[in-house]
């Protein structure tokens, strides 16, 4: 059962007991309460319904995603103030991600292993920072580090191992990964702050929801389903031969 939908039960189910009602209204709730705990099917139907109508909702952005991918492909997949692995790659993937997303760690070594393993994929990296303060500092000590031509790819790996990713593991990650001492400094680089809008942006119009996400070709991924991501190569390397 999806959470929103257990949310919406367990309210049903405690009807009167959240808050001070007049007596009429104490009083139905108490009879919706008691017929609800006698009819549980209800309950099962109300599951279904809304289950339907948010998988329905998904479909709908995940349509509206899809249509829009070839306008904005260029925003995904070709921005040059992010860093970019195998750059010469014929294949691109492109990942939103959060350095303390734990389903981002969990994807973190098969990301690196695609990489290394095969060249013809072009990996591009978005700094998507959504746990708050600490995670846009990583995201712009990693920045910093493209800037000054650092060891991204290490930084990448170093800032998905540490736990806890604090303020100081960040700084000092990015500094033994090149980034330089002034950049990391607040309100060093403005323009980073524009590059980290324009990415939340476009991770809303393609409705990702959460990180990590992938994109290859024409297929949206969401979550850490790396063999979805391992098919979508395959299919895209695939079509680009018989072309």
């Amino acid at each position: 059962m999806k959470p929103a939908t257990l949310l919406v039960l367990l309210a049903l189910a405690g009807l009167p007991l959240t808050a001070c009602q007049k007596p009429d209204d104490a009083a139905f709730g108490q009879r919706v309460r008691a017929y609800l705990l006698s009819h549980p099917e209800v309950l099962q139907e109300v599951a279904q319904r809304l289950d339907a109508r948010q998988a329905a909702a998904e479909a709908n952005d995940q349509r509206r995603a899809q249509a829009l991918l070839p306008s904005l492909r260029p925003a995904i997949e070709r921005d040059p103030r992010d860093f970019v692995a195998n750059p010469g790659g014929a294949i691109t993937v492109t990942e939103f991600y959060d350095y303390r997303c734990p389903h981002c760690a969990e994807a973190a070594p098969r990301v690196v292993a695609l990489i290394q393993a095969n060249p013809d994929v072009r990996f591009v990296f978005k700094e998507m920072p959504i746990f708050g303060p600490t995670s846009e500092h990583a995201a712009r000590a990693a920045l910093a580090i493209k800037t000054a031509h650092g060891d991204s790819l290490g930084a990448y790996q170093a800032f998905m191992n540490a736990r806890p990713l604090d303020d100081a593991a960040i700084d000092r990650i990015a500094l033994r990964n090149g980034a330089r001492p002034a950049d990391l400094r607040p309100g060093a680089a403005p323009a980073v702050n524009a590059q980290l809008a324009q990415t939340a942006a476009l991770f809303t119009k393609l409705s990702l929801g959460g990180t990590p996400a992938f994109i290859v070709g024409d297929s949206i991924i969401l979550g850490a389903d790396m063999p979805a991501v391992d098919i979508a190569i395959a299919r895209t390397r695939a079509k680009a031969r018989g072309a």
